[in-house]
């Protein structure tokens, strides 16, 4: 069996021993933060190449998505272990995770809208069997086509978006969809993002 005859099921694509590896080395990372009861995942679209920017990575010296996801939650990160700014992360009920669980490899960047829309269904399931969210918060500018399937209402939790959007913090203006999820998150959930 060679890599073109695994799939990962995490991103649907082609997988080789070291994509399973790392795949199952973030598994790890995330489910250790992961809170018994989740107030907000923050639902990206696809897992950023780098480990400094996947806010689980136990590194700390976060960039990236990870910095803003931070930021967002109001955490400084100055004299902090990475261990106590992701406990802390937790405590405030937040999970993130990504349609795609994998960075994209370089024979996938142009099918991104193929492996989400495939990806969805199962996606779904999971937050509404396994995760079950009081809210989810969109955080990728790519998953606005996908918003109908979202607030389909086959998930029972809040759906919280930017002006009918998701909040692209992935985007060109991320410093102003931030602002926005900062306010949003802290109207629906004060305790969330406390001052």
């Amino acid at each position: 069996m060679d890599k073109t005859d695994l799939r990962c099921d995490g991103c649907g694509q082609a997988a080789s021993p070291e994509h399973i590896a790392r795949r199952l080395q973030r598994l790890e990372w995330t489910t250790r933060y992961r809170p018994v009861h989740i107030g907000t995942l923050l639902l990206g679209a696809v897992a950023p190449q780098n480990d400094s920017e996947f806010v689980y990575s136990p590194g700390g010296a976060w960039d990236g998505e990870a910095r803003i996801l931070l930021a967002a939650a109001r955490l400084p990160q100055e004299g902090k272990s990475a261990e106590a700014t992701l406990a802390e992360f937790q405590r405030r009920g937040f999970l993130l995770t990504h349609v795609l669980e994998c960075p994209l490899e370089n024979g996938a960047r142009g099918r991104t809208q193929e492996l989400i829309a495939n990806r969805l269904p199962a996606v779904l399931t999971r937050i509404r069997r396994s995760l079950k969210p009081k809210r989810l918060a969109p955080i990728s500018g790519v998953l606005e086509q996908f918003l109908p399937a979202l607030a389909s209402g086959e998930l029972s939790c809040t759906i919280l978006l930017d002006q009918d959007k998701p909040f692209a913090l992935d985007g060109n203006a991320s410093s102003e969809a931030l602002r926005r999820l900062r306010a949003v998150t802290a109207s629906t959930a004060a305790s969330i993002f406390p001052m």
